[in-house]
């Protein structure tokens, strides 16, 4: 091959970092026969361990779970015993599929320009080719919100499955939520305004939120009232359009918010609002515990690995964060805090957790069942009952235990590839020390 030079070099500086990034790995095909999983320890999450079990799936459901299972015919019978049976993992808040290298513009899709734009999607702009999804889903994690960042509202959220060819393949639910980032006073790195100045640029953008609802609710009354005689015909707009599942209920509204005043202010206004809240971040959550049980909010908690917000905080105070919601009775779950690239050490996030308290079990389901509860897919993820998805991992122990291996995972029945770049570069660089060794 001839050496590029001039355009053809700049072009492909240009194109080839995105090639580059596209994972080989082909997706798996539809379950088109019943496959049993025989002689393992199945954690349905939802209710009992157990032992020396089988479960059964077809159609990508499962049809059967328990001792003795009665298996069709032309059923794969897959020994599993000694091993664990789980549901696959629910990473709660991501960007996974709208990142890629950070330094590389054109593989960071999760910002649109503007600070109200509700009728963004982000499970329309993943990219399915992603190396982070084969590097998550090999950590047992198979499903996770993706989520749209940027500006005050920044559009509705999508849950993507962990493996297909397009993003329709790979959309689990959609919407799931419309994401509100609540302004802070704080100033970021390099801002020289005073307190006064950072107070009035975040009281406006409030109000810019408060705004925006109440326009978004005056077009819901105007189109409702449409086919009343009389009443003029109002031109649509897709702005508002987007926000009539919000008004109506339908889906929540999850808001970005981490300390005292930003929680406080976001609670009040969820309720002058009058729309369904769920909090994401909160990393001061445990202080208004009581008030976000009252309220019936629930906590999507941005990640445990964190240092203290504050100098006078006890180190593990995010660490025992999910130990506090967990004694004051709030719905929460756990996610990675909403990145892309690591979102594959989610379970370990809930490790350090119960090792700060948290009950065990209850940090299982805080990255399993709760996230799928919140998230509203409980009927279809989360736990393994009869007629959920089988979407499930097979494990050599337990999953938020580091040293475990994820050995075999099935999404919606379709039995997944978990190679990925880092398995593969492990493989070579194997052999390479194996051959210095000789």
């Amino acid at each position: 091959m001839k050496n590029k030079t001039g355009l053809s070099a700049l072009f492909s500086i240009m194109v080839c970092p995105l090639l580059v990034l596209a994972s080989d790995q082909v997706p798996a095909p539809p379950q088109d026969h019943p496959i049993a999983l025989v002689g393992g320890t199945i954690h349905t999450v939802s209710g009992q361990t157990i032992h020396k079990g089988t479960i059964l799936f077809d159609n990508g459901k499962i049809t059967a779970i328990g001792t003795k299972v009665t298996l069709p015919q032309h059923t794969e019978r897959i020994d599993v015993t000694g091993k664990h049976v789980y549901p696959g993992l629910v990473a709660a808040h991501t960007l996974l599929g709208l990142t890629e290298i950070s330094s590389i513009r054109a593989t960071r899709d999760f910002s649109e320009l503007g600070d109200v734009t509700p009728n963004v999607r982000a499970e329309v702009a993943i990219n399915p080719d992603s190396e982070l999804f084969p590097v998550t889903r090999a950590n047992g994690i198979l499903t996770a919100l993706t989520v749209p960042t940027g500006g005050l509202i920044s559009g509705t959220s999508g849950l993507m499955l962990m493996d297909g060819w397009t993003w329709e393949d790979m959309t689990l639910s959609a919407p799931v939520a419309m994401h509100v980032w609540w302004p802070s006073v704080r100033g970021g790195f390099g801002d020289n305004r005073s307190q006064d100045e950072r107070r009035t640029t975040r009281n406006e953008r409030i109000s810019a939120i408060r705004t925006a609802f109440r326009e978004a609710r005056a077009y819901l009354t105007a189109k409702e009232a449409e086919s009343q005689r009389g009443v003029p015909y109002h031109d649509s707009d897709l702005r508002w359009e987007a926000m009539i599942p919000v008004l109506k209920g339908e889906i929540p509204v999850i808001v970005h918010a981490n300390t005292l005043g930003q929680i406080q202010a976001a609670v009040d206004w969820g309720g002058d609002a009058g729309i369904r809240l769920v909090l994401a971040g909160g990393r001061d959550a445990w202080r208004m515990a009581d008030l976000l049980n009252e309220k019936g909010i629930p906590v999507i908690i941005g990640g445990i690995h964190q240092t203290p917000s504050r100098r006078w905080e006890n180190f593990d105070t995010p660490f025992t964060n999910p130990l506090n919601l967990y004694n004051a009775g709030v719905k929460f779950c756990i996610s990675d805090g909403g990145g892309g690239s690591n979102e594959r050490n989610l379970p370990y996030h809930a490790a350090t957790a119960a090792s700060y308290g948290l009950p065990r079990d209850e940090a299982l389901k805080a990255v399993t069942l709760y996230p799928a509860e919140i998230l509203g897919v409980a009927d279809k993820i989360g736990s393994l009952e009869v007629d959920k998805d089988a979407t499930l991992i097979i494990t050599n122990g337990d999953p938020l235990e580091i040293m475990t291996n994820i050995e075999r995972a099935f999404i919606q029945g379709r039995d997944i590839d978990l190679t990925s770049k880092h398995t593969m570069l492990y493989e070579k660089y194997k052999r390479k020390y194996e051959g210095m060794d000789k």
